[in-house]
């Protein structure tokens, strides 16, 4: 043992320490969401006569769904005197001509509806909406994402919410128009279904603050002005405007039983895109809010729920310290015994990686109670993914803290629902491109070295826990630079990957 392995070590344990408490609060939150399950909100009164709402679409060159989404909007079962249209277009392609035709097609069907184009993008979507409030109508706002497919009953459970005048805002749950279409958007979908399903509700349900999730939500336009307007100095306007809200006093209302369809990411350049532009805009957030709400007077188990949600992706430079420790740990951990070791060693594990397993599952057995177990074989690939995507989202956190700008880089999406489709890799959408991939693929063939070391040791313990480290690095890089194959040639090969995986 030299003298720097008790260095070595202790960083190690801290680091896993600090991973464990955010395990730890993941149980926590399945803790709120089983003890409050059954405590659904209601409506305190009907409206007589449903009010005005208007429906913003905020787009930016979308042409492979915006014909998808203007179809479904026309669809939703409301008065057409009490409805107003705007799509909010900031397009540079054909997308600004399709949005056109559409809206000219449901004037011709008797809907108020307008295009609002903007050449300059000032303020990305926050800016739009922004620009777009100001001619709404309505007083409810209800903010539907290009990808998204309402349901037509969506305002009719939503909108006798807003009989109470304290309400300013309501949330719909998101629904997977594509979670089977391959491996990656089933594991989009239990991410996000764990988030939306448990966090949400748990939150909501509880008493502590949650935000709204950007599309599938309804706003009163006095609680956003209320609450200053919508602001674009963070990458997550929806997060931002969400707590300066509650922060005013406003309550939302978050409705797990009302679902709103959307496309999830089929590939994995968009899925990093998306995942770096959140991870990035929370960090920009926590840094914006965290001290007014420690200021506010609020009860102190809000301000604490609050803090471990907007700090909880600081979690990712914790998995990458842990990467730089785990192979020193291994060969210079000094010995305090066997029992010293599983008494530090189970505790924590159990924290960081069981809580996640069990949270999961969970959000599952809560949204499928018939076919959860299903999804249980793609439990060991999340947790993969989670540790190769570790990287990407570092690097927005880093981002973030450094105070470094980048524009809103909009996830592409192709019109995909179930059914798989050869096209969609040629079209012209590209989610932006880094060296992220190849430093993922490093890390991979290096967590290799480290499992198959300690394979060959014996070490089956730790070469079982360290799998999933050269898995996950392998699965993002690998799935990035597949994007370099000829087009025809990937399609095909992942169409006849996903037809595999089918259920």
């Amino acid at each position: 043992m030299d003298l720097t392995s008790p260095l070595w070590y202790f960083s190690y344990i801290l680091v896993l320490i600090c991973l464990a408490g955010y395990g730890f609060h993941r149980l926590c939150i399945v803790y709120l969401y089983l003890r409050h399950s059954r405590k659904r909100p209601q409506p305190t009164e009907l409206f007589t006569d449903v009010p005005l709402v208007t429906i913003q679409l905020p787009v930016f060159n979308e042409m492979h769904v915006v014909d998808r989404l203007l179809d479904s909007v026309s669809r939703i079962e409301y008065p057409r005197n009490k409805l107003q249209i705007q799509v909010l277009d900031d397009s540079t392609d054909e997308t600004t001509g399709i949005c056109q035709a559409g809206v000219d097609a449901l004037r011709a069907r008797g809907f108020d509806a307008e295009l609002i184009h903007r050449s300059d993008r000032t303020g990305y979507k926050a800016g739009a909406l922004e620009h777009g409030t100001r001619f709404a109508k309505g007083e409810f706002l209800f903010i539907l994402d290009a990808d998204f497919v309402p349901n037509p009953d969506v305002l009719i459970k939503t909108i006798h919410y807003f009989t109470d005048p304290r309400i300013g805002m309501i949330q719909t749950r998101w629904g997977h128009l594509n979670r089977t279409f391959n491996v990656l958007t089933r594991i989009q979908a239990m991410f996000l279904d764990g988030h939306l399903e448990l966090e949400q509700t748990a939150r909501n349900r509880s008493g502590r603050f949650f935000t709204f999730n950007g599309t599938a939500g309804i706003w009163r336009k006095s609680c956003i002005a209320d609450a200053g307007g919508w602001e674009h100095d963070t990458l997550t306007e929806d997060m931002d405007l969400s707590y300066r809200a509650q922060l005013k006093g406003w309550r939302f209302i978050f409705l797990n039983d009302v679902e709103t369809p959307a496309e999830l990411p089929v590939d994995m350049d968009g899925f990093k895109s998306q995942q770096h532009r959140w991870t990035k805009g929370s960090i920009q957030v926590c840094k914006k809010v965290l001290p007014a709400i420690w200021r506010a007077k609020v009860p102190l188990f809000i301000k604490m729920e609050a803090t471990a949600h907007l700090t909880s992706n600081f979690a990712y430079l914790m998995l990458i310290c842990l990467c730089f420790l785990i192979y020193p740990n291994q060969h210079a951990a000094p010995n305090f015994g066997p029992l010293t070791h599983y008494i530090i060693n189970v505790p924590i594990f159990f924290f960081a990686s069981v809580s996640v397993i069990v949270f999961y599952v969970t959000a599952q057995k809560a949204l499928r109670p018939q076919t959860w177990w299903r999804e249980l074989p793609y439990l060991p690939l999340l947790l993969a993914l989670g540790i190769g995507m570790s990287i990407n989202n570092a690097k927005a956190v880093i981002e973030a803290i450094f105070n470094h700008q980048s524009g809103f880089v909009r996830t592409p999406k192709y019109g995909i629902d179930q059914k798989p489709k050869t096209d969609w890799k040629r079209s012209s959408y590209k989610a932006m491109k880094t060296l992220t991939p190849v430093i993922e693929l490093l890390f991979g063939f290096f967590f290799l070295f480290v499992v198959v070391e300690a394979a060959m040791q014996e070490r089956w313990s730790s070469a079982i826990l360290l799998l999933p480290f050269p898995v996950g690095f392998f699965y993002t890089s690998l799935g990035s630079l597949a994007r370099l194959l000829p087009v025809g040639r990937a399609s095909d090969l992942e169409v006849a990957s996903d037809d595999t995986k089918e259920s």
